[in-house]
């Protein structure tokens, strides 16, 4: 198990010290089977098990609305890989806050990041019950790394900030992904607040990793999608486009090739990257 650590709850009205069982969620109250849920969903188009018949109802309309959505959350899983890679090795960046983790499956962060560097740090934040559930599976790490979960919402930085040591040194260089979490800040000044909360936080060397869905690069056709998600599921989403995408690395150092499909980062030499509808981008703070 490495230092793995138990899982800490940084929500709001409660100290960022107190200890949760990730097997045993301390409020079943928040799990909902009725109404479909983003980690859940997500989880389902990425070929999970972990999800309710409303999710896999809700995913399948989606789907048929906006058929290449699969291809949107396969692509940035391939993104998440590719980046934490680079990172951890070419960057040699050590550190990983990932904000809106989302249900375990393949190819996880500290899975990468410890494979290349095992001596890497990881935080996952998430405030999905059902994700806390299973952060047990998360909850594993190479002998010199350490992997923890934090039960917060993005929403609330500072509540992050605090719960994330002594597990992260924020003296020393942190990679924070954001990876489709933004999305689900409808308003672009709170979520604009939010990133540069994060960031100032973080030292020199750091890098933001964001993917984030447009309606721009073919995802037109996602806006009567994008409707029935907020009529059905839970949390609503919006679209940004490339313009207000940007604003989020303002004073950020972009890495080639800058802010494309996140398919198109920095593709695996060989493999075909079809453009999705979804953003992203890696950046170094100066």
């Amino acid at each position: 198990m490495g230092s793995a650590r138990i899982a800490r709850d940084a929500r709001p009205g409660t100290r960022g010290a107190d200890v949760t069982d990730p097997r045993k969620p301390s409020d079943p109250a928040r799990i909902r089977s009725d109404i479909a849920h983003n980690a859940r969903v997500w989880n389902y188009w990425l070929g999970g098990k972990d999800n309710y018949p409303v999710d896999r109802a809700v995913g399948e309309q989606v789907t048929d609305m906006y058929p290449s959505i699969g291809e949107v959350a396969r692509a940035d899983r391939a993104f998440l890989g590719r980046v934490v890679r680079h990172l951890a090795g070419d960057a040699g960046i050590s550190q990983f806050l990932d904000i809106g983790t989302g249900l375990p499956t393949f190819h996880n962060t500290h899975e990468i990041a410890q494979h290349t560097a095992p001596h890497s740090h990881i935080v996952y934040v998430d405030n999905d019950p059902i994700v806390l559930a299973h952060a047990r599976a998360l909850l594993t790490s190479s002998p010199e790394g350490a992997t923890e979960y934090i039960d917060a919402d993005a929403h609330h930085p500072e509540q992050i900030l605090r719960a994330v040591e002594p597990t992260l040194d924020l003296k020393k260089p942190v990679a924070v992904m954001m990876l489709g979490i933004l999305n689900f800040v409808l308003d672009t000044g709170e979520a604009l607040s939010i990133v540069r909360r994060l960031m100032d936080a973080m030292p020199a060397g750091s890098y933001l990793v964001l993917t984030h869905p447009t309606l721009e690069l073919g995802g037109e056709g996602n806006e009567a999608a994008m409707r029935f998600w907020n009529e059905n599921a839970t949390p609503p989403i919006t679209a940004r486009s490339r313009a207000e995408f940007a604003e989020f690395l303002t004073g950020l150092e972009l890495l080639e090739p800058g802010i494309v499909s996140c398919s198109r980062w920095r593709p695996e030499e060989g493999t075909e990257s079809p453009e999705v509808a979804q953003f992203g981008a890696v950046a170094r703070k100066p």
